[in-house]
């Protein structure tokens, strides 16, 4: 196992009064790909600012290597970081925008030429050295942004948001390649956004925050298969969120029905949370259906048809490649293992 080349230790930050940052704690392994994902304004950026040394927390520890790095600034620490804003100088052509942190260190410059030579290669931009700026699309432009932070070859890359400004599909194919690279390099990054998406796609880890707390952290898969509260299950993908009750391990009821179920550990008779995703939820015939509901709206989307299903006083969100008229009555089904079970919200 890698140890930790980040270490948050009960980080709070406060701007003016106001908890921007609550008591969080967090490590970051050497080689993984972290990504803080949660809405404007839930604490990731500040988290990210932290790291990079552009914001001191208002108590707590920030260790990088098993080092205390509170008070040292950013040029100090061993990482570079890429933002959404790409801030590439437009006086300076490609070759010399990535070259200006070698520049800076006073590096040879037949050293400097080999460094941004082979990022020009593995970037796909072998030509481009002499291109100004503003000739330059914005996903080459990103990847001047990022060629120019590895080319100092950090342990660290922080990136905030890099992606943002890029049309879809662009930002489709750059999250594959950012992944790609990360693994190639081996370097860690530390990336933020609010996509959940991109999250899913490119993490090796998530951290879910919301009001400057850490809601949970885990792989792509946990987060997604077993959220621990209805605001990670809401916040990742789409969910239908019941309240239900325990009645034994592996026994549970909501809709005024029992269900088998895959979790344990609860207390009997305890009131609880039931999730169950769109694209678990199966159209049956309603005789052989636990659950039956009429059709309330059927949308379009492509893959898939995204239909509301009221099943007594509950809609369910249902994704389905079959389409059910509105106004029919259908059965809904679904295995134990589509039903995940957490503790009852506050």
């Amino acid at each position: 196992m890698s140890n930790a080349i980040i270490e948050l230790n009960n980080i709070t930050k406060k701007f003016d009064g106001e908890t921007v940052l609550d008591d969080i704690t967090l490590s970051v392994k050497e080689n993984e790909f972290v990504t803080l994902l949660g809405p404007s304004g839930c604490g990731k950026t500040t988290t990210l600012r932290i790291i990079g040394g552009f914001e001191t927390p208002t108590s707590g520890e920030v260790y990088f290597d098993g080092h205390l790095m509170n008070d040292v600034p950013p040029f100090k620490r061993q990482l570079n970081t890429v933002f959404q804003k790409y801030a590439l100088f437009p006086h300076m052509n490609v070759f010399d925008n990535i070259a200006f942190g070698l520049r800076i260190k006073k590096m040879d410059e037949k050293i400097i030429s080999n460094k941004v030579l082979k990022m020009l290669e593995l970037f796909n931009l072998k030509n481009y050295g002499k291109r100004r700026i503003d000739q330059l699309s914005g996903g080459q432009q990103q990847r001047i942004a990022i060629a120019r932070a590895l080319v100092n070859e950090p342990k660290v890359l922080l990136l905030d948001e890099p992606l943002g400004a890029l049309d879809l599909k662009l930002r489709k194919d750059m999250q594959n390649e950012l992944k790609a690279m990360q693994k190639k390099l081996g370097i860690t990054f530390v990336y933020v956004t609010h996509d959940q998406e991109e999250a899913l796609t490119m993490s090796d880890t998530i951290v879910v925050m919301n009001d400057g707390i850490i809601q949970q952290m885990g792989t792509p898969i946990d987060i997604y298969n077993e959220p621990e509260n209805a605001f990670v299950a809401d916040f990742i993908g789409e969910s239908n969120i019941l309240k239900g009750v325990m009645h034994d391990d592996y026994l549970v009821e909501f809709l005024g029905k029992k269900f088998e179920c895959v979790d344990y550990g609860f207390g009997r008779g305890e009131e609880i949370e039931v999730v169950i995703r769109p694209e678990d939820l199966v159209l049956t015939e309603k005789s052989i259906s636990p659950l039956e509901g009429i059709v309330q709206s059927v949308t379009f989307k492509g893959v898939h048809y995204e239909m509301i299903v009221a099943v007594s006083n509950f809609e369910f969100l249902v994704h389905s490649t079959t389409k059910a008229p509105i106004g029919t009555t259908v059965g809904l089904s679904f295995t134990p293992d589509d039903i995940h079970i957490m503790e009852k919200g506050e």
